[in-house]
C-alpha cells in the first residue's frame, strides 16, 4: 500500500443492504419480489466469491491499486484479500485507518525519513517512530509474519511488543532504522521461534553487552537469512558457529567485522550451501602477530557451490583475495564497496567473474579497474562505484575514462550510481547510446558547479542525451554544472522518471518549473544547494498532491513562499526544519533573513493532516 492508496469510501460490501430492507418491508406479502430479492443476494454474492479469487492472483500493490478504485464493491474486495502492505511515508496515513480498512495482512513495508537524512541534511531525532505502529498492528494483525522498516526510529521496546504479539512472526528487517539495540534483537531472537531472516543493514545499533546470538532456539531453527554486518560489537563466536551447523535451511548469512577469515572458515565449512555471504573482517589477525598455520580457504570457498553473492570484506588484506577465485565462476554479484584495494589486486579477481550481473566498489579500484571489468563482465546490469574520499574538493582516482570503457563493454547495464570529481559530456552521451536499457542513472560529480573538465561546457548536453536516449529510465540523479537547458531535456524527455535528485546545479526557478510541468510520473523531488527559490516551488501546484514528497535544502526558499504552498493545498503536510543551533547559520545572513529564509523544506501528501509529534526544530505550516 502507497500512502494514497486508502479512499473514504465505506467499506460497503451488501451493495447497498439499506435499499434491500427498505424494498422487502414495503412488499412484504409479495413472494415475487422475495423471490428477486433472494436471487438479486445470491447474484451479488457469488460475484463477490468470483472477484475475491480473482484477486488473490493480483500480487503487485501498483495493480491492487487500480482494482480498488474501479468502483466500492472491489474496494471492499480488494482490502479483504490484500495480505501485503506497502507504506511509502509513514506519515500519509495513520495506523488506524490502514488497521481498519485491511484486515488480512501478513507483511508490511513501512518507510520513514526521506532519504537525504543519510547524508546528515536532517537533524537527529526528527521522527518516524515504529510505535503507534506496531501498537496498532499487535491489535489488529496477530497472524502478521514480516515487517519491513527503513529509515525508522525503532524502540527495544516495540521489538518486544512484535516478538511478544505475532506468534508465527517469520521475517524482519531493519534498513537504515535506529534507536534500538541488541537487546532488543536478544528479544525477537529468543521469542520468535519460526524466524526465518532477520536482516539488520546498515542500522545504528546501540550495543547493551547482551548475547543475543545466543538467544536463538537451542533446537534445529528455520534461519534462512541472518544479515548483522553492521551491528558495531563483538559477538559470541563459539554461539554463532553452533547456530549455523542446526540451522540446515540457512542461505544468507552476512557477518560484522568482529568475525576474522579464519572464523569465516569455520562458519562457511558448516554451511556449504549458502547462496549469500557477506565476510565480515577479511583477514587473520592472530595468524599475522603468531606466525600460525591457517586453513585451506580457498577448498571452502570452492565447495560453496550454490554461492552466488559476495560482500562484506572489511579491514581488508588483499593478501586473502585469491582465496574466493574458486567462487568467483558462478558469481552474479560481487560487493567490495568496503575493500579499498586498488586496480591490480581488483583484476586477478574480476578475471574469473564472467557472470556477474551487480558489482559494487570503491574508486580505489581507478579507472583501470573499470576497464578490466568492461572487460569480463559482459553481463553487467548494475554497476556502483563510492568515494573512498567523499569531500568535495578530493582527488576523485576515477574520471570519465572508466566511465566510457563500462560503457562500452558493458552493454546490458540497468542501473550506475557513479561518484567522481570529474566527467564530459562525450562519455556521458556515450554511455546513453551504449546502454539504452538504463532504468536508474545516477552521476554524482562531487566537486560544487564542476563543468565538462575538458571544454569547460555545462554538462547539460550529456544528461539531455541521457533522457533522450535512454527510453526506460525512472530514476535520475544529476549534478556539475547545469543550466535550465537541462531541466528543459528533462522536463520534455523524462516522461517515465519517478524519482529525481538534483544537487548544486540549475541557474533559475525556470529550470525546476520545466522538470514540475514535465515530468507527469514525478514522485520523489530531492533537490539540495540549488538557487530555486518561491517562483519554482509554486509552479508545481497542479502536481503536488500526485507526488510522494518533494525535498529541498539550502535553498532560495522564503517562509511566506511555503506558507502560500501550503494555503493552496491544505491536504499537504508542509514542514519547514532549522538548525537546532542559530551558531549553525553562516554570520553574514542577517537576523531578519534568517527568520524568513527556509532551511529545509519537505513536504509530503497525507490522509490524516499535520503529524502530532513534531519536534521543536520542525514547523508545519
Amino acid at each position: 500500500m502507497s500512502e494514497d492508496d486508502d479512499r473514504s469510501l465505506p467499506l460497503d460490501l451488501g451493495g447497498g443492504g439499506g435499499a434491500v430492507a427498505e424494498s422487502a418491508s414495503k412488499t412484504r406479502n409479495c413472494t415475487g419480489c422475495y423471490g428477486h430479492l433472494a436471487a438479486s443476494g445470491s447474484v451479488e454474492n457469488t460475484l463477490h466469491n468470483v472477484l475475491e479469487n480473482v484477486l488473490h492472483f493480483l500480487t503487485s500493490r501498483h495493480d491492487r491499486n487500480a482494482a480498488s478504485l474501479v468502483c466500492k464493491s472491489w474496494y471492499g474486495v480488494e482490502a479483504l484479500t490484500r495480505s501485503e502492505l506497502f507504506i511509502g511515508n509513514c506519515y500519509a496515513v495513520s495506523p488506524r485507518r490502514v488497521t481498519s480498512r485491511f484486515n488480512r495482512v501478513r507483511s508490511v513495508t513501512i518507510k520513514g525519513r526521506p532519504r537525504f537524512s543519510d547524508f546528515n541534511l536532517m537533524p537527529p531525532n526528527w521522527g518516524a517512530h515504529f510505535t503507534p505502529w506496531v501498537a496498532a498492528m499487535a491489535k489488529s494483525y496477530p497472524w502478521l509474519e514480516r515487517i519491513y522498516l527503513k529509515r525508522m526510529s525503532v524502540t527495544d521496546d516495540d521489538l518486544a511488543l512484535l516478538a511478544e504479539s505475532f506468534p508465527g512472526f517469520k521475517e524482519l528487517v531493519l534498513f537504515c532504522c535506529e534507536g534500538f539495540g541488541t537487546s532488543g534483537i536478544a528479544v525477537v531472537a529468543s521469542r520468535c521461534r519460526q524466524l526465518r531472516v532477520l536482516d539488520l543493514i546498515e542500522s545504528d545499533i546501540a550495543d547493551d553487552e547482551v548475547d543475543w546470538i545466543s538467544c536463538f532456539p537451542e533446537n534445529e531453527t528455520c534461519l534462512e537469512s541472518l544479515v548483522f554486518d553492521c551491528v558495531e560489537c563483538p559477538i559470541n563466536f563459539e554461539a554463532l558457529e553452533m547456530l549455523v551447523s542446526r540451522s540446515p535451511l540457512l542461505k544468507k548469512l552476512g557477518v560484522n567485522r568482529y568475525v576474522s577469515i579464519a572464523q569465516l572458515y569455520h562458519l562457511i565449512v558448516r554451511a556449504p550451501q549458502l547462496t549469500h555471504l557477506g565476510t565480515g573482517s577479511f583477514c587473520n589477525p592472530e595468524a599475522m602477530i603468531h606466525g600460525e598455520p591457517e586453513p585451506d580457504y580457498a577448498a571452502a570457498f570452492a565447495a560453496c557451490k550454490s554461492l552466488v553473492c559476495l560482500s562484506g570484506f572489511k579491514d581488508i588484506l588483499p593478501d586473502y583475495l585469491p582465496c574466493i577465485y574458486p567462487a568467483c565462476a558462478n558469481l552474479t554479484t560481487l560487493n567490495l564497496s568496503y575493500a579499498n584495494i586498488s586496480a591490480e589486486q581488483l583484476k586477478p579477481v574480476i578475471s574469473h567473474c564472467h557472470k556477474l550481473q551487480t558489482f559494487w566498489a570503491l574508486d580505489s579500484i581507478c579507472d583501470e579497474g573499470l576497464q578490466a571489468v568492461a572487460s569480463t563482465c559482459k553481463d553487467l546490469q548494475e554497476l556502483r562505484v563510492f568515494p573512498v574520499d567523499p569531500r568535495e574538493d578530493g582527488e576523485g582516482p576515477i574520471s570519465e575514462v572508466g566511465f566510457q570503457a563500462i560503457s562500452e563493454g558493458c552493454r546490458k547495464l540497468q542501473y550506475i550510481l557513479y561518484f567522481c570529481q570529474r566527467m564530459t559530456n562525450a562519455a556521458v552521451i556515450a554511455m546513453s547510446k551504449n546502454c539504452q536499457d538504463l532504468v536508474v542513472f545516477r552521476l554524482c560529480i562531487m566537486g560544487r558547479h564542476q563543468p565538462d573538465h575538458k571544454t569547460g561546457e555545462p554538462m547539460d548536453e550529456g544528461f539531455g542525451a541521457i533522457v533522450i536516449n535512454c527510453k526506460k529510465l525512472t530514476r535520475l540523479a544529476i549534478s556539475g554544472l547545469l543550466t535550465d537547458r537541462a531541466f528543459s531535456y528533462i522536463g520534455k524527455y523524462g516522461k517515465l522518471v519517478r524519482t529525481l535528485s538534483v544537487a548544486f546545479a540549475g541557474d533559475s526557478d525556470l529550470g525546476l518549473k520545466f522538470v514540475l510541468e514535465g515530468c507527469l510520473r514525478l514522485q520523489k523531488l530531492e533537490i539540495r544547494d540549488s538557487p530555486f527559490g518561491n517562483g519554482g516551488l509554486q509552479s508545481g501546484l497542479h502536481h503536488y498532491y500526485n507526488m510522494r514528497f518533494l525535498w529541498m535544502s539550502a535553498c532560495k526558499l522564503s517562509r511566506q513562499g511555503c506558507q502560500e504552498v501550503a494555503r493552496a493545498m491544505p491536504h499537504l503536510v508542509v514542514e519547514v526544519m532549522r538548525n537546532e543551533n542559530d551558531e549553525e547559520v553562516d554570520n553574514h545572513i542577517q537576523v531578519e533573513d534568517m527568520e524568513n529564509h527556509v532551511q529545509v523544506l519537505y513536504m509530503y501528501r497525507s490522509l490524516e493532516g499535520p503529524r502530532d509529534d513534531a519536534p521543536k526544530f520542525v514547523d508545519i505550516l
